[in-house]
């Protein structure tokens, strides 16, 4: 093996050598050789950088100054890795043997912490506290995925076209293709991030808010996906769920998912109506505070009951007229805004925003860290979305996590001036209130089922679906509103104080049909009922029954 045989081997015009080995050998070796290089990835530890990987480069530069397709492609240097925090050293006995490892977390627990553990040179952190909540994890998407499989029928079917439906779709889609892009990249703390906590969370969004049920076709999409952006880090166990899929082939065999198209915009639209739910939470809990000071009712307020929630069309006028100025502003400036002395100057010689220039400014402070948040799209002068059109598809869930019999959806052109001047696009605006109320008792006379006798709010107006959903509420053992029966006693003074006949829990009760309507005297504390025409007293109590 002459020098003169290896450049033959490595330089494709090298003249073929004066040796006694064959001519099919060294083409074979020739042939091999061109078929390998050049090297697509190197990876080492960066103690190596400032010497073996430097020369590395240096070796195949100097071999082939002309021939740049045969110089390595990529090196990839990682950091050592520390357990808990700290070195790993046998005289502290902070250290962990792989096979001790693999016992203990298992070996896919094992690769999801060390895949957590971090990407770049930095030291990489196995947490033995982050891998036990791995191994969790991993079990409550096991255990999820047996769930679905076992109430398959009861999830919902047809078209997936409500809100939520395509916001998941498009969020799956999202996260496929960032995983993606993370794995090529050989990031594999984003990829885990992007693949499987970012996945699994907007699961658990869409099973909070899709209040009809999460849909079949949505969920098989989602475990498939799942199971094979996983399936890299945790093969094992991604190919226990591919069994249990049904599917006929190993997941080894199984394409990468492709994702389809993102609605950017929609992506959008839910996560602003994430942020408004958050922000009615926080104002509920401020409603609900005791007053603070030394003259201040300290006691705390009564529940609210009702909602309205105001939606702008368009900004204010002063904002209006502020965000023109910003916005003419940035496309001068190729992207940026001038410092705030020239816009404080500008604004106020502006005789519109004379008597707002104390809120002129940090509207403009706002604005302008916004802008480096989300990007130019915050100085348009309206929503690329129907605001009132998302706050609809989803005021059921906000009635029913807020706690309030009802909500409504108004523009803020309807509402006071404060209302007017507060609300702006994307801002919505919200007040609280207690509606009157009469309590009246709702018992169950039916022995061993588990619904037993509560009191609850009657309001005007109310029908029998009102009454029932809001015991619903309150039961949470009842989820069917047509399997309840709501009566009213004949005798409203006598009957309850009689003792109910087995078997006969309806005996001496009238039923309450969805016509009926409920009518208060909130003076008196007194329910009447009108139906077909007629109003009748009820007395304190009503009955339910449970089918």
């Amino acid at each position: 093996m002459t020098k003169e045989v290896w450049d033959y081997i490595f330089f494709k015009a090298a003249p073929f050598p004066a040796t006694k080995i064959p001519r099919e050998n060294l083409d074979k070796l020739k042939q091999e050789f061109e078929f390998w290089y050049p090297v697509d990835l190197r990876t080492s530890g960066k103690d190596l950088v400032p010497n073996h990987l430097t020369y590395f480069l240096y070796s195949h530069v100097g071999m082939w100054p002309d021939q740049r397709e045969k110089w390595p492609r990529a090196v990839r240097a990682n950091g050592h890795l520390l357990l808990n925090s700290e070195k790993m050293s046998k005289s502290t006995g902070n250290f962990l043997t792989l096979v001790d490892a693999v016992k203990k977390f298992s070996a896919d627990g094992m690769r999801l912490a060390l895949a957590d553990a971090g990407d770049t040179v930095e030291d990489a952190n196995f947490v033995e506290v982050v891998a036990d909540a791995g191994v969790l994890r991993l079990y409550t998407w096991v255990e999820w995925v047996k769930e679905m499989l076992a109430n398959w029928d009861s999830l919902r079917s047809g078209p997936a076209t409500t809100f939520n439906d395509k916001v998941f779709a498009s969020e799956m889609n999202a996260g496929i293709m960032k995983t993606d892009q993370n794995y090529e990249k050989m990031m594999f703390k984003e990829a885990l991030k992007t693949g499987f906590f970012e996945f699994q969370a907007a699961k658990d969004k869409y099973r909070e808010l899709a209040i009809e049920g999460m849909h079949r076709d949505l969920v098989l999409q989602f475990i498939e996906s799942q199971t094979l952006l996983l399936a890299p880090i945790c093969p094992h166990l991604c190919e226990h769920i591919w069994a249990l899929l049904g599917k006929p082939h190993s997941i080894m065999k199984a394409s990468w998912p492709v994702p389809g198209p993102v609605d950017e915009v929609l992506l959008r639209s839910s996560q602003y109506f994430t942020e408004v739910a958050h922000d009615l939470r926080l104002r509920l809990r401020s409603y609900m505070a005791p007053g603070k000071g030394k003259k201040s009712n300290k006691e705390v307020p009564q529940k609210p009951s009702h909602c309205t929630i105001y939606v702008a069309k368009n900004y204010p006028p002063w904002q209006h007229t502020t965000l023109s100025v910003l916005c003419k502003h940035y496309q001068a400036g190729g992207g940026q805004l001038p410092d705030n002395k020239m816009i404080a100057s500008e604004l106020g010689s502006l005789p519109e925003l004379k008597k707002y220039m104390k809120r002129v400014m940090p509207f403009v402070a706002m604005i302008k860290e916004n802008l480096e948040k989300k990007g130019p799209r915050v100085l348009d002068l309206e929503l690329e979305f129907d605001e009132l059109a998302v706050l609809r598809e989803n005021v059921v869930y906000l009635t029913n996590s807020l706690e309030l019999e009802h909500i409504e959806l108004r523009f803020a052109s309807e509402g006071d001036e404060k209302i007017r001047e507060d609300c702006c696009p994307g801002k919505p605006f919200c007040t609280f209130r207690v509606e009157p109320s009469v309590s009246v008792f709702l018992v169950n006379p039916q022995p061993a089922n588990g619904h037993f006798s509560t009191k609850i709010e009657i309001r005007e107006g109310d029908g029998r679906d009102a009454v029932i959903r809001r015991l619903m509420k309150m039961d949470r053992g009842i989820k069917d509103l047509s399997k309840v029966r709501l009566m009213r006693f004949d005798d409203p003074l006598l009957g309850p104080r009689r003792v109910p006949v087995l078997g006969k829990e309806d005996a001496e009760k009238s039923p309450i049909f969805d016509q009926a309507v409920f009518h208060i005297d909130v003076a008196e504390k007194r329910v009447r009922l009108t139906e077909n025409g007629r109003t009748t007293d009820i007395g304190d109590t009503l009955v339910y029954l449970v089918n």
